[in-house]
């Protein structure tokens, strides 16, 4: 139900909006938006938050709990993907025939408002967009921006500045990043994913085909995975990576656990040296690409090579959680494959005793898609523990579980010390017997996973 669709708010002048669901990460962030433009904005959710606080704060007049009379007089509603039709808010705008947007359709609508540019990408958009915020705002553009996650140096991860720019984080998982008006594209690269909502890999190719054809200018295309290099291929994009040919060229790469240095070729301007104090290849690849699309804004280089040194990374992205008993807790939001493969090898460069992994499957229908491709994605991890899926909203399936992860590390890695967790009480206990001084303890997934850490120090603390 999406009443009016093709309504489009104008949000150039002074209106009105409810917010269901305004808790999440994304609507939160549309509401401080549309609340720092000047807009009159309520919102509601299921429980209290520091989330709700910070919204208060800025003027949102927040609920705590979903009824119909939590909608004022209101220009237009706006939800999250997750707030289903029936919920009394959603039913009390039908009723009143009040106009009710999809999040994407309002991200939409504030993007024809600035020079729009839009990261999208399988994995590495809230890092990349992240870090192309901070080197905007370093070189003095004063961007807004929406973005999945709060960048540490600027203690959020949306705002509405003065400048022409608007850096926004371009979601392909129900392809919204379509409703976007872009003026500047990235995708950071492109791989499997989501094929419950398009349908197949080839449908999600399609619509990120679609993407790029819709931008107006510039696009920069990540291209050491295959796909990514046939895409920029087929619509002439710039490419960025260690690849030969890379228009964007990634060279000599120095890893270490504290960051990665490497030098950045392109065809604006002289190489740029790049220090950057969070680990790992694929921050090197986020880092260049982002550095290409400052370039292609304005920013000079002296604020790209500035602002990425100072860079501490995004929320739930290789996160340092505490060290306790000589236990070094890191928690990261890596739930496919590749991601998990690359925060694995990153972690190999703290020369840790060992790293024992642990790893939550996110979604019923992800799990059953790309199971097969976990087999070697835990390398270099000296134990795995794997806890059941985190549904995310998705039912059951019949014979998907964690185990099929378990099962599929057996499979191509026989003999690695693998165990399946089903229980988050049971997951703690087995941690605490099993860890010890000089261990890095990595949990890795996108679901309820990362209150481990906190949960894990306190009872080694305790014990």
């Amino acid at each position: 139900m999406s009443l009016m669709a093709d309504w489009v708010p104008d949000l150039s002048r002074p209106t009105s909006v409810h917010v269901i669901g305004v808790g999440g990460a994304g609507m939160s962030a549309i509401a401080e938006v549309l609340a720092t433009m000047g807009h009159s904005v309520s919102g509601s959710d299921l429980k209290a938050s520091s989330g709700l606080d910070r919204l208060s704060a800025l003027g949102v007049d927040v609920r705590v709990g979903h009824a119909a009379d939590n909608l004022g007089d209101v220009a237009f509603v706006t939800r999250s993907t997750a707030v289903p039709d029936v919920n009394p808010e959603c039913r009390k705008a039908v009723e009143r025939g009040l106009p009710l947007l999809s999040r994407a359709e309002v991200l939409g609508a504030v993007s024809t408002l600035r020079d729009t540019v839009a990261v999208a990408g399988t994995h590495g958009k809230t890092t990349t967009s992240s870090m192309l915020a901070l080197v905007l705002r370093e070189a003095g553009l004063r961007p807004s921006f929406v973005i999945g996650g709060d960048v540490n140096e600027i203690g959020t991860g949306a705002a509405w500045d003065e400048g022409d720019l608007f850096v926004v984080e371009a979601d392909e998982s129900d392809s919204s990043f379509l409703e976007l008006s872009c003026q500047y594209g990235v995708v950071t690269n492109l791989e499997p994913d989501h094929l419950e909502h398009h349908g197949g890999f080839q449908s999600l190719v399609e619509a990120f085909d679609r993407f790029v054809e819709a931008v107006d200018g510039p696009v920069v295309v990540g291209s050491d995975d295959p796909e990514g290099a046939a895409l920029a291929a087929r619509h002439g994009a710039e490419t960025v990576g260690t690849a030969d040919g890379a228009d964007w060229a990634i060279s000599a790469v120095e890893e270490s656990w504290e960051g990665v240095r490497f030098s950045l070729s392109g065809p604006v301007g002289g190489p740029l040296e790049i220090v950057l104090p969070v680990p790992g290849l694929h921050n090197a690849r986020n880092a260049a690409t982002a550095a290409a699309a400052a370039r292609h804004v304005g920013a000079d280089p002296e604020a790209v090579v500035g602002a990425l040194a100072r860079f501490g990374g995004v929320a739930r992205r290789f996160e340092h959680r505490g060290q306790v008993g000589g236990v070094v807790l890191v928690d990261d939001y890596a739930h496919l494959p590749t991601e998990v493969a690359a925060t694995v090898e990153a972690s190999r460069a703290g020369g840790f005793g060992r790293i024992v992994s642990v790893f939550q499957p996110h979604r019923y229908s992800r799990t059953e898609d790309l199971w097969s491709s976990f087999g070697g994605a835990f390398d270099g991890s000296d134990v795995l523990f794997v806890t059941d899926v985190y549904p995310s909203g998705e039912a059951p399936r019949p014979g998907v579980s964690g185990r099929l992860i378990v099962d599929a590390v057996l499979r191509d890695r026989p003999g690695s010390d693998v165990r399946y967790v089903e229980r988050r009480e049971d997951l703690l206990d087995a941690l605490v017997g099993e860890l010890r001084e000089g261990d890095l303890c990595l949990t890795m997934g996108a679901g309820d996973l990362t209150s481990v850490p906190d949960d894990l120090r306190q009872r080694l603390h305790d014990s």
